[in-house]
């Protein structure tokens, strides 16, 4: 009894009245016992142990005979059966032992039939076959059926019962009367119903059609409606599928549902009109939008029925129909009645179908043995198994006939050897679960095979033996037995269903074979086709494709964009900002912004920045020109965007900041008119409302930005074009305001005028900033966790997330059920643990570091998924670890506890550390806003630097951020988001770059004695240079130091071109030898291949420099004679990278010349010429480091030069250059190696810090050179 009641307002205004109104429902419940009263003539059984132990007596709480059924042995072929005498809706069945014994069934089958044969397998979950059993023989075990069975006989067949008794067994199935009107269709017959003659008396909001319908024919027509314009929604069986075919005029749109329909079982099928929707379902539910459709009749049976208009080629159903329902109104009644139906043919109200015995040949050991020759029909999945064997008279041979490639193919070997004497094939794709016939003859040396019947599937042979059997036939296998010298089986055994089988042209009787009255078999399963669909509903998600065999299905992924078992998992990663963060540039890449969700991937271009932006581009990003027009006073423009409205909505959403950029140029055009007044233009944005806000203007302010700064050029409007003059302005600004973004249309209404000119421009999407990246908690109590709605992933579950911690153990997550459960843990250091219950026991998957410790308060990626196949698991690069799925087992995980992230429900185990961006099904988990509310969890999480420092390269420093980290290329040459783009630049002759340092004491330019002390402490003590260059010109400068005191560096490309050589001259006089101290350094050969790194020594002293020229010296009044003369030619080529000690001269030139202390004469423009292309693949490059420590020389010649002695200088210098080689020589084999200086870090953190600071970097010291003396 259900009771309802109505709280109705019947006045706003006066008092309130409340009516209620009690309704009292009676529900007749379907529960009632339907085996107890049953007479004992109602049972049957495979055999009974004695009269006593007879089916009579296998009723629930009865102690008749010997208190239940028992079978004379307990094997897997026996079986218990109940007619239930009528057609009834059964919802339960209970099992009991045999009372006072140890005799009981501990897990069955559960069977239904109309008719006493063919009988079906009830599946739970479309999955499972078995039930469980008793464990005694007292309780009874009752069991809910999730779907309902209409049938007459009732059969259980035992799998499993008491090894130390036998099978036992008590029964009772519960449930109520089932009533139903059938009509049975011959092949040529049908039903048409006409409705109202009045067709709109007919046209209703909602329609429903419902029916049951059996055959055992595979391809039919259903039903076949029509109705106004044209429109017609047709339901055929074809191939064992039902297809509905929706008609409206020239279009045409075909939904399959359903399979192996063709079994002569009774299937429901429901189609559902609302409005413009309709719902198709068989098993599972299809909807489709079809608009409005009416109609004025339905025939059922066939479309060539009586008055129909339309003239179709489909074949009219065979079979039987039940309870043909349109909306209310039962229509094999009307039939009955002659009312509004007119039948056509020959319709019956009984349904008398033909019976077919199928045979189930379901694992390895199963076979079938016969004596004679054979015809039969067979289905199945696989591609190879074994159809028929048999040995010839007379020792000729063995024949065998069996699948190869979904072939049917005839061999025979000549007896004791493996020489083939026939092979022929016939068919094609016969793995498609269908049902397929082949008839094989043999008469006066003449053998045919044919598949269905078919001419073109017919295969002939000629052998110049008898092809006639011996004793026996065999099909599907032979007897597991070493003895067996009569079947031997090369091939793969067959799994599927066979019927029809002829030996010697007679039908073979299978229920004798069952009885073992003919033949024999092995594990077979006779009077039903066990075949299951496994493609249908298909487990393949994300467009994968399903093939199957008989045990498993199979999911190609390919081109999907998806991995996994069932096509779940996306390749492709959520957003730009994963991306970058291993480590790629710019560039197109797919996102998959929901990863395993159903928003499909999409190709978009990453721009990495500092900012990441995601550039979504439109079909119109140029500047439109409008020009006034007659007759036309708005112009409209639609902007298709790469990606589609899901898409955009779910990029948007994730993203930080999005923007868009509006232009409008204007003469006499008015914009958006003024505050007051009804805008011109306007924009529809995502809301599909219309904008009435420009650029840089915040919503519902009908302004643009000029007029939310107050800088438009009339101060009575908010936007420039709304002066309305004759000259040209422009109105441009961003659109940030996510929730109107993207601009979707736009309509330009101020053209009619004279004289009206526009143009008007939208920009690209840009978004930038990823919130679910980032989004993080961090975990300090071990009782503390976030709780979150359940999580709901019944089929397939997919879990990722990022962690730190340097706990040894904790669960990440946890989400609980009645039975079933899921959870993810840190088990140890060295060991994370995914697991999870489905009703098949608890299941782990396990993956192990090693020596790798995962609680090094670094950042850890974990992937675990579930899905009906198999269970996985995966942590950082580590391999992936998966266990299969049990092939019969549970297959939905049911849930209903809140998830609980950090911690269990037991508070035990709790995670202490930090959990990231967690992503559940492809959506993530705000864990920052729930913390915020949670005790013990703190929201974010910093501390990145140590997991993605090594990203930021070139001397870039890692800095942290609250929801990320920044590379700081300061100190670097480089520029890029992690200091790994190359600054480069083309020089001209007449180029130079000069960088200047700061003098040492600029406060007072007359040197005293106090400032003298102080500028000689600034000394250089050690340079370290670097740099690429490209050039096609020898002899050249490329670079020039000098100093306060007259000293110079400079690095020049020598004459041929393939070595570097650098001259450092100190002009300090000796007040003994009065010589000059120079350095000439050859540094390495270019072969621009191999790029070479060296550090050379010198006990010269560089001091105060006073610029570092690029390029062309302008200021050469004291240069060298030599190198003045190279100067002359100024440098073309390319210079890349130039770093000299903490300064990045031709980075500050080019990205930050206001702030730095440069000076650019002549051409310079930044380039890609530095960087490694296709078109020169192996650029020279140039990198060395000097030092001016005092003792060790690593690749120096040096001599003294005396005014008054120069051949003593020719021959010192010569000795020391032998001496030097041989010590060069002697090092490079042995010692030689890359040192690299460091710096003192700097106090700033910005990119121009090194620019516009004091020079301190004269003063940096190599803390790494080695020194190496003579």
């Amino acid at each position: 009894i259900l009771w309802f009641y109505n709280i109705l307002q019947l006045s706003s205004t006066q008092r309130l009245i409340l009516c209620f109104v009690f309704h009292v429902c009676l529900i007749d419940s379907c529960d009632g016992p339907l085996v107890s009263n049953l007479p004992q003539s109602s049972f049957r059984s495979s055999s009974q142990l004695s009269n006593s132990h007879g089916p009579g007596f296998a009723k629930v709480n009865r102690r008749d005979g010997a208190g239940g059924w028992a079978p004379v042995e307990s094997n897997k072929y026996q079986w218990l059966e109940v007619d239930l005498g009528e057609r009834t809706e059964i919802t339960a069945v209970a099992t009991q032992g045999r009372y006072g014994s140890s005799d009981w069934v501990s897990s069955f089958l559960l069977m239904f039939s109309d008719t006493g044969c063919n009988w079906k397998q009830y599946r739970q979950e479309d999955n499972i076959r078995a039930f469980t059993g008793n464990s005694n023989a007292d309780s009874v075990v009752q069991f809910k059926l999730q779907q309902p069975v209409f049938a007459r006989f009732l059969r259980l067949l035992p799998l499993d019962w008491n090894p130390n008794g036998r099978i036992g067994l008590r029964l009772e199935a519960y449930g109520c009367p089932y009533k139903s009107d059938v009509a049975r269709f011959d092949g040529s017959s049908c039903l048409l119903y006409r409705f109202s003659p009045n067709p709109t008396s007919s046209q209703t909001a909602k329609d429903t059609i419902s029916l049951k319908f059996k055959t055992l024919q595979n391809s039919g027509t259903l039903i076949h409606t029509e109705g106004q314009d044209d429109h017609t929604i047709t339901l055929e069986l074809h191939k064992g599928k039902l297809l509905l075919h929706l008609r409206k005029g020239t279009s045409h749109m075909v939904v399959s549902l359903g399979s192996l329909l063709d079994d002569q079982h009774w299937h429901h099928v429901a189609i559902e009109r609302f409005s413009g929707h309709l719902n198709f379902t068989v098993r599972t539910c299809w909807n489709i939008n079809i608009g409005l459709m009416f109609f004025h009749k339905i025939s059922y049976g066939g479309v060539q029925c009586h008055g129909s208009q339309r003239v179709m080629s489909r074949r009219n159903f065979h079979g039987c129909l039940e309870n043909l329902l349109w909306n209310d109104v039962n229509v094999i009644d009307l039939a009955k009645q002659q009312q509004q139906v007119f039948i056509t043919g020959n319709v019956t109200f009984t349904c008398a179908e033909p019976v077919s015995v199928p045979v189930t040949f379901a694992g390895a050991q199963s076979f079938l043995q016969l004596p004679g020759a054979a015809h039969l029909q067979f289905r199945t999945w696989n591609r190879a198994g074994l159809l028929l064997t048999f040995d010839l008279q007379q020792q000729a041979g063995s024949l065998w006939l069996y699948l190869s490639e979904a072939r049917v193919r005839l061999q025979i070997h000549k007896a004791g050897r493996y020489t083939i004497l026939v092979d022929v094939t016939a068919g094609f794709g016969l793995n498609d679960g269908q049902w397929h016939s082949v008839d094989l003859t043999a008469r006066r040396g003449h053998l045919t095979i044919t598949v269905d019947k078919e001419e073109d599937s017919t295969a002939h042979a000629s052998p110049s033996f008898p092809v006639v059997s011996g004793n026996n036939l065999f099909f599907g296998g032979c007897p597991d037995s070493e003895n067996n010298q009569e079947c031997r089986n090369p091939f793969n055994v067959f799994q599927g269903c066979m019927r029809h089988i002829h030996v010697d042209n007679n039908a073979v009787d299978l229920i004798k074979v069952q009885q073992m009255l003919i033949g024999n078999y092995s594990d077979l399963q006779i009077d039903m086709c066990g075949i299951i669909d496994r493609c249908s509903p298909s487990h393949c998600e994300h467009g994968g494709r399903c093939t199957q065999s008989w045990s498993t299905f199979h999911c190609n992924c390919s081109n999907t964009g998806y991995s996994g078992a069932t096509c779940h998992s996306s390749v492709y990663e959520k957003s730009c900002e994963a991306y970058k963060h291993q480590g790629n540039t710019s560039g197109l890449y797919y996102i998959d912004v929901d990863g395993s969700g159903p928003i499909k991937s999409q190709l978009i271009y990453c721009n990495m920045t500092d900012k990441t932006w995601l550039v979504i581009q439109h079909n119109n990003t140029e500047l439109t020109k409008l020009k006034a027009s007659s007759g036309i006073n708005q112009h409209l423009a639609y902007f298709n965007y790469s990606a589609d409205a899901e898409q955009l909505w779910a990029i948007i959403t994730q993203a930080e900041h999005c923007e868009q950029e509006v232009l409008y140029h204007c003469r006499k055009s008015l914009l958006l008119n003024t505050p007051d007044g009804s805008p011109f233009t306007w924009w529809v944005g995502r809301t599909d409302e219309p904008q009435t806000y420009w650029g840089g203007a915040v919503p519902g302010s009908q302004q643009c930005g000029c007029g939310l700064q107050g800088n438009c050029i009339d101060s009575d409007h908010y936007c420039n074009c709304d002066a309305d003059r004759k000259e040209w302005a422009t109105d441009s600004g961003l659109l940030t305001h996510k929730e109107n973004l993207p601009v979707r249309w736009v309509v330009v209404g101020d053209l009619q005028r004279p004289g009206s000119e526009a143009a008007y421009k939208v920009g690209p999407l840009k978004c930038h900033g990823d919130k679910n990246f980032w989004n993080a908690a961090f975990f300090n109590k071990e009782t503390s966790y976030l709780h979150f709605p359940t999580f709901h992933g019944e089929l397939s579950a997919d879990i990722s997330f990022l962690f730190k911690t340097t706990a040894a153990s904790g669960v990440f997550l946890e989400n609980l059920g009645i039975k079933d459960f899921i959870r993810v843990e840190l088990s140890s250091p060295t060991e994370v643990v995914f697991s999870f219950d489905v009703g098949n026991g608890p299941f782990e998957v396990r993956v192990e570091t090693g020596d790798v410790a995962l609680n090094d308060d670094r950042w850890h990626r974990v992937r675990a998924e579930r899905n009906v196949k198999e269970a996985s698991l995966r942590v950082d690069a580590f391999p992936n670890a998966t266990q299969k799925a049990p092939a019969d087992g549970h297959i939905h995980l049911q849930l209903n506890s809140q998830l609980f992230v950090g911690g269990t429900a037991s508070r035990m185990k709790g995670f202490l550390g930090c959990i990231r961006s967690l992503q559940l099904n492809g959506r993530t988990l705000d864990l920052e806003e729930r913390a915020k509310i949670t005790p013990g969890v703190r929201p974010g999480c910093p501390g990145h630097c140590s997991s993605y420092g090594e990203l930021c390269q070139n001397q870039g420093r890692c800095v942290e951020m609250y929801n990320g980290f920044s590379c700081d290329c300061g100190l670097s040459a480089y520029a890029g988001p992690f200091c790994q783009r190359e600054v480069s630049a083309d020089f001209k002759p007449g180029t130079s770059v000069q960088y200047t340092f700061k003098e040492p004491y600029e406060l007072n330019r007359n040197i005293s004695t106090q400032s003298s002390s102080i500028y000689s402490d600034l000394k250089l003590r050690g340079e370290n240079v670097s740099f690429s260059f490209r050039s096609s010109q020898s002899p050249a400068l490329l670079l020039y130091v000098s100093s306060y005191y007259r000293e110079y560096l400079a690095v020049l490309l020598n004459r041929n071109g393939k070595s570097v050589n650098c001259l450092f001259l100190n002009p300090q006089f000796d007040l003994s030898t009065k010589c000059l101290q120079v350095l000439f350094c050859n540094l390495f050969q270019i072969d621009q291949h191999e790029r070479e790194d060296f550090n050379l020594t010198s006990d010269a002293e560089f001091n105060a420099i006073k610029s570092v020229v690029l390029g062309k010296v302008h200021e050469s009044g004291e240069l060298d004679p030599e190198i003045a003369r190279l100067n002359s030619q100024g440098f073309s080529g390319c210079l890349s990278v130039v770093q000299f000690n903490s300064v990045a001269p031709l980075k500050a030139a080019l990205l930050y010349p206001n702030t730095s202390p440069v000076i650019v004469i002549g051409s310079l423009v930044e380039s890609t010429c530095g960087s490694s292309s296709p078109a020169n693949p192996y650029p020279a490059e140039t990198i060395h480091s000097l030092s001016g420590k005092r003792g060790g020389v690593k690749f120096p010649m040096m001599g003294g030069i005396c005014g008054n002695s120069v051949i003593a200088v020719v021959i010192f210098v010569i000795l020391c250059a032998l001496a030097i080689m041989a010590r060069f020589l002697y090092r490079r084999k042995e010692t030689f190696h890359t040192q690299e200086p460091q710096g003192i870090k700097p106090e700033a953190d910005s990119p121009e810090y090194p620019f516009h600071s004091e020079p301190n970097s004269q003063n940096i010291l190599s803390e790494n050179q080695k020194e190496y003396f003579i």
